[in-house]
């Protein structure tokens, strides 16, 4: 499973999170490459180097990737520091944030001025606090969410639409991490923008009474609860240079957030924005020639907090309505293109169309068939999309 797995996020240019960090493919050395018509090919970028970078983000339609060879480093021990700003101390110190931290991220939340910020250093060049006592304990930080459950709860009941989540069903309320509360309360009325925006003033305040930092090891403290099952879309854009960010990546989400508002979308948290640096595989999203260029990652969400269908039919009709919006609004003003493994093939052929040549304009869609129908000429690899 595990190899699996690394074979699907070097296909689709998984990323991670740092201005001066790639995606995952720009990690490996050389690759076998096991291709139907060809055999095991082994390559690198000094042994048939216009195959390697292209098979390295290949989509998975030039062969398996049998075995490749990674460059690693030990596992770091990072601080996190994660406290809440708003769009005008952000705007004045996100460069200065890209810049100096070795990983970074934003958790906005919509119809609040509130940006979670997340940064995480090497303990070894750490310069801040080496000691730091949370304000705020996990009970409290966690109180007004429960608050907002229960009072939810106890509304919903009265009028006869949540009365199989009513108090006395939930003994085990103070058990629940932070992420099970939100998806119980968004469960009570997903679509309903002002029980939405409810939801979203509970996590700022979660988010605020969590402030702080936390020291452990690189793959603890990288990871994140992103809750229980749910649709995402989630485009990466080009952000001018690490010497010099183009500040696009914040009127990115400034645009959104005001599409959000114009629209009324029931848009819950968090609108999670992220930046790495360039990758020279031309697939990658974030293929560029320039050696210093970044890029920045923005990824919506719409949670499926039930198991009723009927309801999680109507929450994923909205969301691809909410998709639609930033597609048509925002992503070819910001040259903006989703991550390979978050597009959902249109079942219409005009929309599967528009987005095949649309995709020709980014990436070198003709090299790469050129390639694949040397590598697999009976299409084994192939599917409906390319």
């Amino acid at each position: 499973m595990e190899e699996l797995n690394l074979d699907l996020q070097l296909n689709v240019g998984a990323h991670g999170t740092g201005t001066r960090l790639p995606p995952i493919e720009e990690q490996v050395i050389s690759m076998k490459l096991v291709t139907p018509a060809k055999g095991t090919l082994e390559i690198s970028k000094e042994k048939d180097p216009e195959l390697f970078y292209l098979a390295r983000s290949g989509l998975g339609g030039l062969g398996v990737i049998a075995e490749v060879t990674i460059q690693c480093v030990e596992r770091l021990e990072l601080v996190e520091h994660t406290f809440v700003s708003d769009m005008n101390e952000n705007r004045k110190n996100h460069k200065k944030r890209l810049a100096e931290n070795k990983h970074v991220k934003y958790l906005r939340i919509p119809y609040i001025d509130t940006v979670v910020v997340v940064s995480c250093n090497p303990v070894s060049k750490w310069r801040g606090p080496t000691k730091y006592k949370p304000k705020y304990g996990k009970d409290e930080a966690l109180q007004p969410v429960r608050e907002l459950y229960q009072e939810s709860l106890k509304k919903y009941a009265a009028v006869g639409t949540a009365a199989q989540f009513s108090p006395s069903n939930e003994p085990g309320i103070n058990e629940l991490s932070f992420t099970e509360l939100r998806d119980k309360l968004l469960s009570l009325d997903p679509l309903n923008k002002e029980h939405v925006i409810k939801v979203n003033h509970a996590e700022a305040e979660f988010w605020k009474k969590s402030e702080g930092y936390r020291v452990g090891w690189s793959d603890e403290i990288l990871g994140f609860d992103c809750g229980g099952q749910q649709w995402v879309s989630e485009t990466c854009f080009p952000a001018g240079t690490l010497p010099k960010p183009s500040m696009e990546d914040l009127k990115y989400i400034e645009d959104l957030k005001q599409l959000i508002e114009r629209e009324g979308i029931p848009a819950p948290a968090p609108i999670e924005q992220r930046w790495t640096a360039r990758s020279k595989s031309p697939v990658s999203p974030t293929s560029s020639t320039g050696e210093e260029d970044i890029f920045s990652w923005v990824g919506i969400i719409m949670y499926l907090p039930t198991m009723d269908a009927r309801q999680r039919k109507e929450i994923t009709e909205e969301f691809f309505h909410y998709r639609r919006l930033t597609q048509s609004r925002l992503w070819d003003e910001y040259s903006s293109y989703e991550h390979w493994a978050k597009i959902e093939v249109p079942k219409d052929k005009e929309e599967l169309a528009t987005l095949q040549e649309r995709l020709k304009k980014r990436f070198p869609v003709d090299t790469y068939n050129k390639v694949r129908r040397e590598l697999d000429p009976h299409k084994i690899f192939s599917n409906a999309m390319c």
